[in-house]
Parts: structure tokens; C-alpha cells; sequence
């Protein structure tokens, strides 16, 4: 037997579902009955094993040591050295343990990147059974190859993408890659469609897959990474992660910051040296200011804030698995959510029927019962009305079970059937007792019905009355019908008023089961489709839908006023997909901003580009699509948050600016390449989160703008005072004490203030808006200066009058200068006087704090010596608490006018 050379099996054609089985045994080069041993080595020696590969792993120290690459920690690490040089050991403590925590940090999310692919080969199966010179044999799944012959069965692991050749009630659970819920339905028949999705394929199984049902036989047509799941772990490798907003912002923010201040310093040093300053004091001076410049505690700021928001968000049902994403969550302009658990209740409901004439919703009738309506002591009554009919059909035709602990548990649209009938009183345990089932013909995809038959236990006669049920396809159960049941009774049945009834629910996204019956006297000795199944009774029709979940309606119209564009991506029908947005007011009814897998598919990222802002509604998606989406919005400027909970989505999610996996439904591939976990799969949740992230980034620039306020304090003090000709107002030790504790406690506690009022009533933050967007540096520039001008005016009123004590009172005034600044920055437009004291209250603690500290260096006489220090006397001091004060009420009037303006 001659066989294909490398080149031609290692990339299998896509199409294997269109080609018979013929043709794909002689493309192979294989047979029914497998491979002989030595072919199947020889395969296994050109072809390697049947594995996913991972690139080139970095060792753990390396992925550590990158953690220290950051511009901004390498200016930490420079003043930390110059901080242990110059003699203050606390500092340069301090800063090493930061920017250890940081690379910690950086590490741990690093390394767990890396465990999306591990969870991906945890998928694989271990072994299989293939066919091997002619006998049925076990082997390591990695030593398929490609023309082996597959045995599968229910519990069985899918080793490899196979063409089927035989199939017996094969179902398998492919939800991992297509993200269809219920498990797919197989067949052996060639298909026509060239661009048929993956869950479509129904004559194709795939690596990683599950079956939950029946048996079958495939011949291997790909292996290792040229399977479906390989191209998954392909994409998984190769793709980036986008770095978050705030990673690039605070780099941005980091380098400008250290520039400026160096060459601050340096200025003042030469302004000092040309006063004729001491060389040393300007050195220490200079050098002190730099440290103190340095946003050492930014680092720490951010990574506290984002952590009590993680921590928040758990108690609200979403866990952070990469801390940056809580702050990116503010960033987000559109999120692109799955439909199925998401948006809706992942539970299939009936919502609609048609019955005796008339369509009406499930919720519309009342509770009915079987008492009397169907049977008399007798059996069956003679006539008897539809509706309880029809809800007996439900109830019975079926095959839930019930488990031990008294659940029902089987087929979804079935479960919704006999849930509907059971809150009518038809409850399928007591119907039962009285219509004892007797038979059966299965559903097959061929006859697209099944038929389960009854015995009425209560009637008399020489032969037990039997009654069947039949439920299926529309256009089939009409075929099949001869008449329908009306309250009038047994009436003409007219097709085409039936037809119109099912396109008028069809085109509501409902999914509808047709149902009928037939009453034997006489029953056929042989159970066949052909004897059962003919000269039925119509019944009605089912319309079914998993329902959207109330409270995702309310946070889409969150969003939106948020500025936030919600996106539904489905596996679902285009028709389904669409009447779901429709009532979620994700589109307008008749909006066109709906498109189709193969229609974007036959599209270029480019072409794409021009039209994805427009599109609100994906349905029949691919993996390789949901990237595609998320890199068109990505290149068009939009943060994107996007959910999954398959294999297929895993890629996606590692792209996306926000990857949300489910916590219910989700895989280990999807939970790991995600930032965030939904724990209760809820579309609400995100918006939650959006919500706490918006909160978090308020908080971080409230730290920044607090932070390079009180620098520019410092900055404009030292700068200022020799070039009007006053003294350096401030030794090394006054600067390094008042950036320990005003940009330390207060700082911090700004990270746990409450969110504003307007928080998701305003757009998303641009995403490429800098730190000092709003007006924010030009706040730290005039802020800074009132600072400084305060500060020098006390100076400059104690010298003239001949007070000593300046030093001590400019010391002090800059320290209380600053915590008046943080109880006016709380909020960017609302009154501290309308927030209140007592909202933050670690705030309000760390600002009591920091005050009696400042004043123990004043009253402390141990201290004195130590901070060159003096005890202001009780006039010195209100003196600097009211001009101090000054700064506080300044804010206050630039807010007063911002919310005139606004």
C-alpha cells in the first residue's frame, strides 16, 4: 500500500465533512480496519505525536528578574541606594520592600499566564482504542496517527479530530469548543457546505471533545496541533497580552515624573551654590528633595487599591485573577459577552404555545389539572380537551428522570416541556400511574421525532386502550397529522395556518416543537416509525427560549448610559440571537447591526474595521473570529472586555483588555488565560465591576493629583525661597519626615474612598488619556504654589519680626498645608461639607494621626534635637494653622466653580 507524503497529511484539508467515507480511506491511505503496526510507527516517525506542543518555557528566575525592567522601578531602586547613602536607612527599607512586592506580584500573574496552556493538554486523552492490524487495541493517545481507525464510546474522551464512518445515538459534548450547550447530535453522511461552523459538522468529532452518548467509529484525519484544539493552542501561544491602561499610564507618569524632578533638583542645587549656600546642605538638600520626590509609595498605593477592590468584587461574585484588570475594568467601552448563562438564564423555558386555535404566552393560562378532563372510571374519555392533551403529551413524551435527591435531570428542551406541564398539575410521576409507558421509538436525526406510548392502566374491555404521543419537527409532525384536536373536537387540519403560526414564533427567536397524538383500540403488532407514526391527531405547538435575565436588562441600560457599548456573541441562530438583543436593548427592532460567522468570515480585517463599531450582534462565530473581533476593536482605539467559558474562547480572552471567564460553566483553559472570573456567570456582575473599576482609577488619581501636589509644595518652597532671598527654608530631615508621613497614611487611605455619584453616568475614560487629563497637573501647579507661598509668607513674617522659631513654623505649616489638601481632593466637584467627615473614615484617622505626629516633633522635647525642632508657643502656632488652612479652603472654591460650570 503506498502512502501520502508528509506535506499532504501533516496540514489536513478543512472540508473532510464534505467528502464520503470512500474518499477520505483512500486520501488516508487507510481502510475500515485501520492501520497495520508498522505503518502506524512509520506515521508516528514522520508525523511526531499526537500532542500539543508549548514554546520555549522562561525559567522562573528570568520571569522574576523582568519584573525589574520597569523604568519606575528602576528609579526606585536609585533611591533607594540614595537614600542608604545619605544616611536614612527607613527609606531605603521602605523602597526595597515595594519593589520586591511589586515583582512578587508581577510573578505570580506571570506565571500563572503560563498554566492556560497546561490546562489545555489536561483536555487531551490519556489513551484510546484504535484498530491496529485488524484488532481492537489500547493505546497512549499520543501515538494516533493520522488514518487510524477510532473506537468511541459514552465516557469517552475524543483523542483526535476524526471523520466518522459509523455512528450509533452518537452524541457528543463539544460545548469546550463550540460553546453550544446542549451535546451535538452525530451523523455519518457527507456534507455540502464548504464554510459549515465546527458545531455544524455533524460528521466530524474533535480532540478534547466528550462523548456523553452512544458509540461510533472515526478514521483520524488531523492530530497534535493541526486539530481544532491544536489551532486553539496555537493562538493561545502565539498571542500577546495587551498591557492595561494603568500599566501604560503610570509608566508614561513614572518616567516624566523622575525626569522632571531630577532636573528640578539639579536647578536648585546650582541656584544654592550661587547664593554662596553650603555645598553639603545643597547636596543633602537636593538629594533629600529627589527622594522625597520620588513616588516610592505609588507603587504600593495602587496595589493596595486594586486589592480592596479584588477583594470587593469577590463578595460580588467576580474573582480578579490579575489585579491590573480591576482598574482596566474603568477603561472598558465595550464588553462582548456570550448570550447563553450570560445574558440569559442558560435555562430553556417555554414561552409560548399554540393550542386549540389560539397562540398564546405559557404565563397567560392558569393552572390547570388532569382530574376528569382526560380519564373517568372507565379510561379515556371519548373527547376531551386540547389543552390537557396537549400538557399530557408534554409531561409524558420524554425521557427525564429523576435523581435521588428528587431533581429532574435529563435532555434541556425536554426538562422545559415537563416543568411547563408540571406547574399546570400534569406531573409526569402521577400521569404515569395511569398512562403506563409501554414503548418507545427514539429520537433520530433522519425522522426528527420521537414517540413514546401508553396503556391506560384504568380501562376495561378485553384490550387495554393505548394512547401515543409524538413530538418533533414541525414539518414533519404535519406529514404525519390527518386532522387536529379542537374543543369542538376532531377537525380538518390546515397546513398552511400552521405554517404561519410556527414562522410568526420562529421569527420571535423561539425554538418550537410541534405535538401530536394517537388513540389505538387496536394496537399494531409490530412497533415500527412507518406503523406509530402516521395518522395522528395535531396537537399544538411549543415555543421555547432560554429567557434573558432580568437583571441583565437593567445593567445594559447601565452601560449604556455609561457610555459603554454591550455586544452579544453567540453560537445561537441569527434569528434567535436577534430577538434576545432585541428585548435586552442591545438593538432597535429592525436594526440591521447583526452579522453572521460567514459573513465575517468572508471578510478582511480591514474591510472588517470599517463596520465594527456599527455591529451589536455576532451569531454562528468561530474562535478565530472572536480574536478577530476583539483585535478590529482594539485597533480602532476601544478597550474591550470579553466573555468565554470554552476552549475556543481562551485566545480571545488573552487578547482581549479585560478576558472574563464563567465560574460555572467556564473551562480551566478559559479561567486561566481570563483577568477576571464570574462566579455566578451573570452579565450584571461585569457591569458591577466596571462599576468598582471606575471607583478604583477615581481613587488612584485622586492619590496622583495629592501626591504631585504636595511635591510641587516642597519643590516651589525650596526653589522659591533663595530667589527671593530668603534663607533655605527646610533641612534634609524636614523633607524626608513630611514625605514619610503626609504622603504615606493619608495617601493610602484616599485609596478606600467611597465612589462619586456621577461614577457611571459619565463616558469611559479615553484610552489614551494621560494622568494629567482634567486638570490635574495644572491643579498640582497652582495648588503647589499656593503652598509654597503660604509657607514663605510665614517665613517671611517671622524673620522680619525677629522670630527664631521660622524654621519649626514653616516645617509645620508645609506638613499641615498638606492634610487640609487631601480632605478637599475627596471628591473632584462635591463639598467636603456635602460628603461629610466621617464617610472615609480611615482618611479622617490617618489625618488625627498624622497631625499629633507632626506636632510630638514639635512638643516631644526627646525629638527636638533630632528634627532640629522648637515648641512654637500657642500663638506661633495658630498663626501657621490659619494661613495653612488657606489651601483647604482654596480647593473648596475651585470645586464651588467646577459645579457652576458643569
Amino acid at each position: 500500500m503506498s502512502y501520502l507524503p508528509l506535506t499532504e497529511i501533516e496540514k489536513p484539508p478543512m472540508d473532510w465533512h464534505q467528502k464520503e467515507i470512500n474518499t477520505v480511506i483512500g486520501e488516508l491511505n487507510s481502510s475500515l480496519q485501520g492501520l497495520s503496526s508498522a505503518e502506524a510507527q512509520k506515521r508516528l516517525d514522520q508525523y511526531g505525536p499526537n500532542e500539543l506542543k508549548e514554546k520555549k518555557k522562561k525559567s522562573g528566575f528570568l520571569m522574576f528578574l523582568d519584573q525589574f525592567k520597569d523604568f519606575m522601578i528602576l528609579v526606585l531602586i536609585a533611591a533607594a541606594l540614595i537614600s542608604g547613602i545619605i544616611g536614612e536607612p527607613s527609606d531605603t527599607i521602605a523602597i526595597i520592600v515595594i519593589v520586591v512586592l511589586n515583582a512578587c506580584i508581577g510573578f505570580i500573574q506571570e506565571f500563572r499566564a503560563e498554566k492556560a496552556m497546561a490546562a489545555l493538554k489536561k483536555m487531551a486523552a490519556s489513551h484510546a482504542v484504535v484498530f491496529r492490524d485488524h484488532q481492537p487495541t489500547q493505546i497512549p493517545a499520543s501515538r494516533i496517527v493520522p488514518g487510524d481507525v477510532i473506537l468511541l464510546e459514552a465516557g469517552n474522551v475524543v483523542p483526535a479530530d476524526l471523520r466518522l464512518t459509523e455512528g450509533a445515538q452518537l452524541q457528543i459534548d463539544e460545548a469546550a469548543l463550540t460553546g453550544e450547550s446542549l451535546p451535538a447530535k452525530k451523523h455519518i453522511r457527507s456534507l455540502i457546505d464548504p464554510s459549515l461552523p465546527l458545531g455544524d459538522r455533524k460528521n466530524m468529532v474533535y480532540k478534547g471533545t466528550f462523548v456523553t452518548n452512544g458509540r461510533g467509529t472515526g478514521i483520524v484525519v488531523s492530530t497534535g496541533m493541526n486539530t481544532e484544539l491544536g489551532r486553539i493552542a496555537a493562538m493561545l501561544r502565539d498571542e500577546a497580552e495587551v498591557k492595561t491602561p494603568l500599566q501604560k499610564r503610570l509608566t508614561a507618569f513614572g518616567q516624566k515624573m523622575a525626569l522632571a524632578v531630577l532636573a528640578i533638583c539639579a536647578l536648585i542645587f546650582v541656584v544654592g551654590l550661587l547664593r554662596a549656600e553650603p555645598l553639603w546642605q545643597m547636596l543633602l538638600t537636593a538629594i533629600s528633595l529627589a527622594v522625597a520626590a520620588i513616588p516610592e509609595a505609588l507603587p504600593a498605593v495602587v496595589t493596595i487599591s486594586l486589592a480592596l477592590g479584588a477583594k470587593k468584587l469577590v463578595k460580588q461574585n467576580a474573582l480578579i485573577r490579575k489585579l491590573p484588570a480591576v482598574e482596566t475594568l474603568g477603561s472598558v467601552t465595550y464588553i462582548c459577552s456570550d448570550k447563553t448563562g450570560t445574558l440569559t438564564l442558560n435555562k430553556m423555558t417555554v414561552e409560548e404555545m399554540y393550542v386549540d386555535g389560539q397562540t398564546v404566552r405559557s404565563k397567560e393560562f392558569g393552572v390547570q389539572s388532569p382530574d376528569g378532563q382526560l380519564f373517568n372510571h372507565d379510561g379515556l374519555k371519548e373527547n376531551f380537551p386540547p389543552l390537557p392533551a396537549f400538557l399530557s403529551a408534554l409531561a409524558l413524551n420524554n425521557d427525564v428522570q429523576t435523581d435521588q435527591d428528587g431533581n429532574l435531570i435529563g435532555d434541556a428542551t425536554e426538562l422545559a416541556l415537563v416543568h411547563l406541564a408540571a406547574d399546570r398539575e400534569f406531573k409526569k410521576k402521577e400521569l404515569e400511574e395511569i398512562l403506563l409507558r409501554t414503548g418507545e421509538i427514539p429520537f433520530d436525526a433522519d425522522r426528527k421525532c420521537m414517540t413514546t406510548i401508553h396503556r391506560v392502566s384504568a380501562a376495561k374491555g378485553p384490550e387495554p386502550e393505548t394512547i401515543s404521543f409524538t413530538k418533533g419537527a414541525v414539518d414533519v409532525l404535519l406529514d404525519k397529522s390527518e386532522n387536529i384536536l379542537t374543543s369542538e373536537g376532531l377537525s380538518p387540519l390546515n397546513k398552511n395556518t400552521i405554517n404561519s403560526i410556527n414562522e410568526k414564533m420562529g421569527a420571535g427567536g423561539l425554538r418550537i416543537i410541534a405535538v401530536a397524538m394517537r388513540r389505538w383500540t387496536t394496537f399494531p403488532e409490530k412497533v415500527s416509525p412507518e406503523s406509530i407514526e402516521t395518522g395522528l391527531t395535531f396537537l399544538g405547538l411549543a415555543g421555547l427560549m432560554d429567557p434573558p435575565r432580568e437583571e441583565a436588562r437593567a445593567a445594559i441600560h447601565l452601560c449604556q448610559t455609561a457610555g459603554i457599548i454591550p455586544v452579544m456573541i453567540t453560537g445561537d441562530h441569527p434569528v434567535t440571537a436577534r430577538a434576545i438583543a432585541e428585548r435586552l436593548d442591545i438593538i432597535e427592532a429592525g436594526s440591521d447591526s447583526t452579522i453572521t460567522g460567514r459573513e465575517l468570515e468572508e471578510l478582511s480585517l480591514k474591510e472588517f474595521e470599517k463596520q465594527v463599531q456599527k455591529i451589536r450582534v455576532y451569531a454562528r462565530v468561530a474562535p478565530e473570529q472572536k480574536l478577530k473581533i476583539v483585535k478590529a476593536l482594539q485597533d480602532k482605539g476601544e478597550f474591550v472586555a470579553m466573555t468565554g467559558d470554552g476552549v475556543n474562547d481562551a485566545p480571545a480572552l488573552k487578547r482581549a483588555d479585560i478576558g472574563i471567564a464563567m465560574g460555572i460553566t467556564g473551562t480551566d483553559v478559559s479561567k486561566e488565560a481570563a483577568h477576571l472570573i464570574l462566579l455566578d456567570d451573570n452579565f450584571a456582575t461585569i457591569v458591577r465591576a466596571v462599576q468598582e473599576g471606575r471607583k478604583i482609577f477615581d481613587n488612584i488619581r485622586k492619590f496622583i493629583r495629592y501626591l504631585l501636589t504636595t511635591n510641587s509644595g516642597e519643590i516651589w518652597t525650596l526653589f522659591l525661597a533663595p530667589l527671593v532671598g530668603l534663607p533655605i527654608p527646610l533641612l534634609p530631615i524636614h523633607i524626608l519626615w513630611i514625605n514619610l508621613v503626609t504622603d504615606g497614611l493619608p495617601a493610602l487611605a484616599l485609596s478606600v474612598e467611597p465612589e462619586e455619584g456621577d461614577v457611571m453616568k459619565r463616558p469611559p475614560r479615553h484610552p489614551k488619556e494621560s494622568l494629567f487629563a482634567q486638570g490635574l497637573g495644572f491643579h498640582a501647579i497652582w495648588v503647589g504654589l499656593l503652598m509654597g507661598l503660604t509657607v514663605l509668607l510665614v517665613q517671611t513674617w517671622a524673620i522680619h519680626s525677629g522670630n527664631s522659631h521660622w524654621q519649626t513654623m514653616v516645617f509645620t505649616g508645609l506638613c499641615l498645608t498638606q492634610l487640609g489638601h487631601v480632605l478637599a481632593i475627596r471628591s473632584e466637584k462635591e463639598s467636603l461639607f456635602t460628603q461629610g467627615l466621617l464617610t472615609n473614615k480611615p482618611l479622617l484617622g490617618a489625618v488625627v494621626l498624622t497631625f499629633l505626629l507632626q506636632m510630638a516633633t514639635i512638643y516631644v522635647p526627646v525629638l527636638n534635637p533630632i528634627f532640629r525642632t522648637v515648641p512654637l508657643s500657642f500663638n506661633e502656632l495658630i498663626i501657621t494653622l490659619i494661613l495653612s488652612s488657606g489651601i483647604f479652603w482654596a480647593v473648596e472654591l475651585e470645586k464651588f466653580f467646577k459645579r457652576r460650570t458643569s
